[in-house]
């Protein structure tokens, strides 16, 4: 089995002038399906969809596509990962009918919120009991570099994000058994295009992880200007051999 490489953007929705790139018929899930193999739900961070829409979702895509779902803000931004296993237990209760094209879920973690190992391990090892496949977290408070240990023995990666909101933010941390990058795009966060320089760049980091043979994910968030579709289309360009894989 040839390591996975899920290449794909935050949302499916398509910019116009990427139209022609794309099926014409069918939803933007749909079409967006045909070309990309992965997608990160960032909706589910704001609100709840019910159980049903997971199912649509589900069967809308290749048996080979996976999605990435972000975990809802009242679990980490109200609750700030502390007595919350109703609230995940309600989120898993939805997500989980993805099946197995639920690929993996990301944790992303307010700025304010710095590493507190007795409730960090509270709420991962609540999380690990509950789901078994792919997590990784998204920290942008510094002091959650003191939680490597932590992350490895409950099997969750570190998101190497673009800008990094901490020290060595632009590498994969925590667990090795998952990669995952997020480009929130610079300069301009949200915005700024990446081109094929630094998307060239990005495909040789990514050739080497998953020649390390670890599952490997890249999700461009850049999605404000409508540069997503096209830097992501660009990657894949430059890994055709890991489309079908």
């Amino acid at each position: 089995m040839t390591t996975p490489l899920y290449v794909g953007c935050a949302g499916w929705s398509l910019p116009r002038e990427q139209w022609s790139a794309f099926v014409r018929d069918g939803t933007h899930l749909q079409r967006y399906a045909t070309r990309f193999r992965a997608v990160e739900i960032n909706s589910s961070f704001y609100r709840p969809h019910l159980a049903k829409t997971y199912e649509r979702w589900k069967c809308s895509v290749p048996s080979g596509f996976r999605f990435s779902v972000k975990v809802p803000k009242r679990i980490t931004h109200e609750l700030r990962l502390q007595h919350c296993e109703t609230a995940l237990d309600e989120f898993l209760g939805q997500c989980l009918h993805l099946g197995e094209t639920l690929g993996c879920l990301l944790v992303q973690l307010p700025p304010s919120l710095s590493y507190e190992r007795s409730v960090a391990a509270r709420f991962f090892s609540a999380l690990r009991q509950r789901f078994g496949g792919a997590v990784v977290l998204e920290p942008r408070h510094p002091t959650w570099l003191e939680a490597q240990v932590l992350l490895q023995d409950l099997h969750i990666g570190r998101v190497a994000a673009d800008p990094p909101a901490v020290d060595t933010g632009e590498a994969p941390g925590g667990w090795q058994g998952v990669h995952y990058w997020r480009l929130h795009g610079s300069p301009r966060i949200y915005h700024s295009a990446y081109g094929p320089e630094r998307v060239q760049a990005y495909a040789r980091l990514l050739s080497r992880s998953v020649e390390e043979g670890i599952p490997t994910w890249c999700i461009f968030d850049n999605t404000a200007g409508g540069h997503a579709v096209d830097d992501a289309l660009h990657l894949l360009d430059l890994h055709p051999h890991h489309l079908h894989t």
